[in-house]
């Protein structure tokens, strides 16, 4: 695929990092140049030449959302600014891709389909449901739902490893269920999903237009679960104590509240041809990483 036919925003954050390591070529703006959340720039914007509006900017300060400042903001850049994008894509003839999220459902259901009817707990989780019903009504796009995101940046698996360099024996949420995204297959999964065609009708036709589920693959397990994966690959002989959501945030005032089951379906995906990797391989990969840095 010709990447310098693709546009990435958000391409400073975890995923656009990986997004310009797989598209080279790919062009991108500062908010100097292209403020997303200002119709005016998105329509006066240069699109000429592209062909994919490739989203990866939002608001993820899940806790900051439920401030009346951090309302506002992530009702802008997750609901707003994607209704912009959307629209200059339905009139340039461009296939939008979406990032969205688990925290669109309240975490009642496992695992969690791609028709599971919208159910957001808390300001985020809405300001992202409401920015995949303007993607929706899109004549292409691809909505990519996801949970519990690693890459490049600040992170819950470099936390963890930050407090076992420390010796620190952590706390940590026991009843959040799940797995992780690690960004390289998001971009496998965006890859897969732009490029790849199927013997499907019309025959050689890539995957159809729609939201899929992407995570990487393998058991759901809890975050205390992960944190001792995560300590026993770096070899810290250190002990995770388990607690549910409510205990670790009690008597913290401003905390939104989480979905605890996050499983997505992937058999919608995998579906496509495409082979999810087991979370444990690429935490494996990661770790190795980071430690020899």
């Amino acid at each position: 695929m010709d990447s310098s036919k693709i546009f990435i925003v958000g391409a400073k954050g975890q995923l656009g990092l990986a997004l310009q390591a797989q598209y080279p070529d790919a062009k991108n703006a500062d908010i100097d140049e292209l403020d997303i959340t200002d119709q005016n720039s998105v329509e006066n914007f240069d699109w000429s030449g592209l062909e994919i509006i490739l989203n990866a900017a939002a608001y993820t300060n899940v806790d900051g959302a439920e401030t009346p400042e951090g309302r506002v903001a992530a009702w802008r850049v997750n609901a707003d600014a994607v209704a912009n994008l959307g629209a200059v894509a339905a009139q340039k003839d461009m296939t939008l891709v979406h990032i969205s999220t688990d925290y669109v459902f309240d975490g009642t259901q496992s695992p969690h389909p791609e028709n599971e009817p919208f159910s957001p707990l808390s300001v985020y989780g809405a300001s992202k449901a409401a920015g995949d019903i303007a993607v929706s009504l899109l004549p292409k796009f691809y909505i990519l739902r996801t949970s519990w995101v690693i890459g490049e940046g600040k992170n819950f698996v470099r936390t963890m490893l930050e407090l076992g360099k420390k010796g620190i024996n952590p706390t940590v949420v026991a009843d959040q269920i799940g797995r992780l995204t690690f960004t390289s297959e998001l971009v496998n999964a965006i890859d897969h999903l732009l490029t790849t065609t199927y013997n499907l009708p019309p025959t050689g036709a890539l995957a159809p237009y729609g939201t899929y589920n992407v995570s990487n693959d393998g058991d759901s397990v809890s975050w205390a679960e992960i944190t001792r994966a995560i300590f026993k690959q770096a070899g810290y002989g250190l002990t995770v104590t388990d607690t549910t959501t409510d205990e670790y945030y009690a008597g913290k005032p401003g905390i939104a509240p989480r979905p605890l089951q996050s499983t997505l379906d992937l058999s919608k995906l995998q579906g496509t041809g495409f082979a999810s990797r087991d979370w444990r391989d690429d935490l494996s990969d990661y770790i190795k990483k980071e430690l020899s840095l």
